[in-house]
């Protein structure tokens, strides 16, 4: 089984359950690092999740994941929020952040850069549209893209102001 497949398979067994939290389920992500695998859970919800979020989903979709086992190798699981910098990954998370400000990596550079900051404007088929902070608007499709993720500066002041 492909891991996208897997955790396309763990999102529907879960969904119901995260949900019943009142929960949104962000993002369900099977990857290996080093020689170890991760079943990696991402959970939202207004005002952002904590400890206790996690921790209740977590303990809640364990036995539900060991009863259907749909993975047959050993993983660690984890549940946690996807972050202030999420990726946006799905159609629903990119209209969920347009008029915000995302950094996108190109897989190939584009005028000598890889790294973009700008406003989401659009979304749409794969295809995306934001405007940099020098009033140009670039478009671009995801199959170009290394990320999309939304963007936050830490210093204090935004890029584009």
């Amino acid at each position: 089984m492909s891991k996208k497949n897997t955790a396309a398979e763990i999102s529907e067994l879960i969904r119901p359950t995260v949900e019943q939290f009142g929960l949104e389920l962000w993002d369900v992500r099977f990857e290996k690092e080093g020689s170890s695998w991760f079943l990696r859970v991402f959970i939202d919800k207004e005002g952002g999740v904590d400890i206790n979020d996690c921790e209740n989903v977590s303990r809640a979709i364990d036995p539900i994941l060991d009863d259907k086992d749909p993975i047959d190798s050993s993983y660690c699981l984890e549940v946690s929020s996807p972050g202030i910098e999420r990726e946006l990954v799905k159609p629903e998370h990119f209209q969920k952040f347009i008029g915000e400000l995302v950094h996108v990596r190109f897989i190939r550079p584009v005028e000598n850069e890889r790294d973009f900051v700008g406003e989401l404007l659009s979304f749409e088929n794969g295809s995306c549209s934001i405007k940099l902070d020098d009033d140009l608007e670039m478009n671009f499709s995801l199959n170009e893209t290394s990320f999309v993720k939304l963007y936050y500066d830490f210093g204090g002041t935004q890029e584009n102001e």
